[in-house]
């Protein structure tokens, strides 16, 4: 039963320090937010840029490999299968988008800590001990010759 206990003691420890809830905030945040670019990039990048290549919906585009087949003479039917390059391009650029926004948000971040750290005082120098005096006169005794 002891080990049970300190099992659940563990993990009770880890479940609650800060780490943990951040990355499950940072993890919820990061699906909405990839809901969000990817509605941007469907809904609002692609249609405009689709005009521009002549009326494209690059979800539309794909390859028939094989076109379907419905049963005869007791012959099953076959579906068609497609190379669905469209989607794939649809989806880099969901990535390209969300990865651009990342690193501006990492750049950001970054600047405004180096603002802070420009904006810190440098830590003052600490008085030498009375040892490292000491020895320092000696050094400068030693310089001079005596």
């Amino acid at each position: 039963m002891k080990v049970k206990l300190s099992l659940l003691s563990e993990f009770k420890e880890f479940a609650i320090k800060g780490n943990m809830i951040d990355m499950a905030v940072g993890i919820i945040i990061g699906g909405a937010f990839g809901k969000i670019v990817s509605s941007l990039v469907g809904d609002v990048i692609m249609p405009p840029l689709g005009v521009l290549i002549g009326g494209v919906d690059f979800t539309d585009l794909a390859i028939t490999l094989r076109e379907a087949s419905a049963a005869v003479d007791g012959e099953p039917a076959r579906e068609a299968v497609v190379l669905s390059y469209g989607k794939f391009i649809q989806s880099v650029v969901d990535f390209l988008i969300i990865a651009f926004a990342i690193f501006l948000g990492v750049r950001a971040i970054n600047t405004l800590r180096r603002k802070e750290e420009d904006a810190a005082p440098a830590p003052a120098e600490p008085e030498p001990t009375r040892e490292e005096q000491l020895l320092a006169e000696i050094r400068d005794l030693l310089r001079e010759g005596r």
